[in-house]
């Protein structure tokens, strides 16, 4: 190939290049500023009716898997006590785990197993035995299961519940007192409202009690800080502007409510997928338009959700390759949405955004890093200008980070030392460069070994939650 023809596929990779990071880092930017904006104003208008809660509760099955969470269970049930809401029951899925996750439930609640019927509307592994107790008239399920994974287990949950709507809820979580109220507010003001989902955030230096924040800290880990930043940025910038249209396609595995009926309707969860969240959502929004029912999937950043952070850069690279791994899985099975006006906006938007910017983005990255340093040596760009523009986009993305950081902050009333807010001002830097690094080559892994471990699910470390 001739060598002028090469210098001009660098010169113009490197300029796509540089487009795509404005591009990415403008729809962020205008994200975070629309979501900040959208939950300073819902406050604004709970102070202004000075907060008066209704008396209108919709009844909510919370469903939470476990395989070997001997460590977080107890403290995760326990969390849901502190819930302001009257009608909810608590159903547990023990999926074969092979630690003392069904022996801790037994010693701290005191369980006894019984022998009743229910629906198997959704086939699952087979079910060993049903373990039942009351605590102040909350009723809680144990179900032990053979090993499935957590969409089965999600499955033999939907089973088991007696509900119109169920909460599916991760092992290593805790709910703040208002979670649930806030999370069915959707239901109760709107029709056809079919899903919803929460604000996730880490817990690995929170304290809870009775459901609300006793005290509110950044770890000193600094891969746990880089974490905290970039789930409040994802949580606060794009869900809440992809939610202005219709258009989120994920709502949490580890916080999201849904309506039972429309789920089983779909056939439940997809068991060949380590992404069942994301499945799940996208199944909905095609079942709807497919069937031409009226719909909405809500999210809803006042409900909260603490979970916990992978503390060991091993255990984040397992989390994201599974992540990523979910993505690919889902993109492939519902690619009748790309550039299908049928989906209006879901289509031209949500599915482009993941597809841009999630999917492809690893290889944009690495190509696009590549080609521009080869452009750079073939004397093609201008040094001076590349170091300034990357400098720039490094602040500017240090300036939407700490943003959004300080108003999620601010609207929880959570309270921060100077140390914590130094902290937040050091490790953002960090976050735009190295945990945006690592992740870009855990899922560049992660595309290259999809066919290996498109079904492998890893399991991540836990440590006791503090509620």
């Amino acid at each position: 190939m001739n060598i002028e023809i090469i210098k001009l596929i660098l010169k113009y990779a490197s300029y796509f290049f540089v487009l795509y990071m404005i591009i990415y880092s403008t729809f962020l930017f205008i994200s975070a500023l629309i979501g900040s904006l959208k939950i300073y104003k819902n406050r604004y208008k709970d102070i202004m009716r000075n907060k008066i809660h209704h008396d209108y509760y919709v009844p909510v099955s919370i469903i939470i898997p476990a395989y070997n969470e001997e460590k977080v269970i107890v403290s995760s049930i326990k969390s849901l006590f502190s819930l302001n809401y009257k009608l909810f029951e608590i159903i547990v899925i023990n999926d074969g785990s092979t630690d003392n996750t069904l022996k801790v439930i037994k010693e701290a609640f005191g369980i006894v197993k019984v022998d009743r019927p229910y629906k198997k509307q959704l086939k699952t592994k087979k079910v060993k035995a049903i373990y039942e107790t009351k605590h102040e008239n909350i009723k809680i399920t144990v179900i032990d299961k053979e090993n499935g994974g957590k969409a089965d287990s999600l499955n033999v949950g939907i089973n088991m519940s007696k509900f119109p709507y169920f909460l599916s809820m991760d092992a290593d979580s805790a709910l703040q007192s208002d979670s649930l109220e806030q999370m069915v507010k959707p239901i109760l003001e709107e029709e056809n409202v079919i899903a919803c989902g929460g604000f996730v955030r880490l817990s690995n230096a929170v304290v809870l009690e009775n459901g609300k924040v006793k005290s509110y800290a950044l770890p000193n880990n600094l891969l746990v800080c880089m974490q905290i930043l970039e789930y409040d940025r994802s949580f606060l910038a794009s869900r809440i502007l992809l939610d202005e249209y219709n258009g989120n396609l994920i709502i949490s595995g580890a916080f999201g409510l849904f309506q039972k009926e429309i789920v089983l309707a779909c056939n439940g969860y997809e068991v060949g997928t380590v992404g069942e969240d994301f499945e799940l959502v996208t199944k909905l929004h095609t079942f709807c338009h497919k069937n031409k029912i009226k719909y909405s999937i809500k999210y809803v950043p006042e409900a909260i959700c603490w979970t916990q952070a992978p503390n060991k850069l091993s255990d984040l690279i397992k989390q994201r390759k599974r992540w990523y791994t979910g993505l690919v899985q889902c993109m492939i099975k519902y690619k009748e949405m790309f550039c299908n006006y049928h989906y209006g906006f879901i289509s031209f938007i949500s599915y482009f955004y993941y597809l841009l910017f999630e999917l492809l983005a690893p290889f944009i990255e690495v190509i696009g890093t590549l080609t521009t340093i080869l452009a750079l040596s073939f004397g093609l760009l201008n040094v001076s200008f590349m170091i300034i523009f990357f400098l720039l986009y490094t602040l500017f993305g240090c300036v939407m980070t700490l943003t959004t950081f300080f108003a999620r902050v601010h609207l929880a009333n959570n309270k921060l030392s100077f140390i914590d807010i130094c902290k937040a001002f050091l490790v953002c830097a960090f976050e735009i460069v190295v945990l945006r690094f690592i992740l870009m080559i855990s899922r560049l892994h992660s595309a290259i070994t999809y066919k290996k471990n498109k079904r492998r699910w890893d399991k991540l470390n836990r440590t006791e939650l503090k509620v």
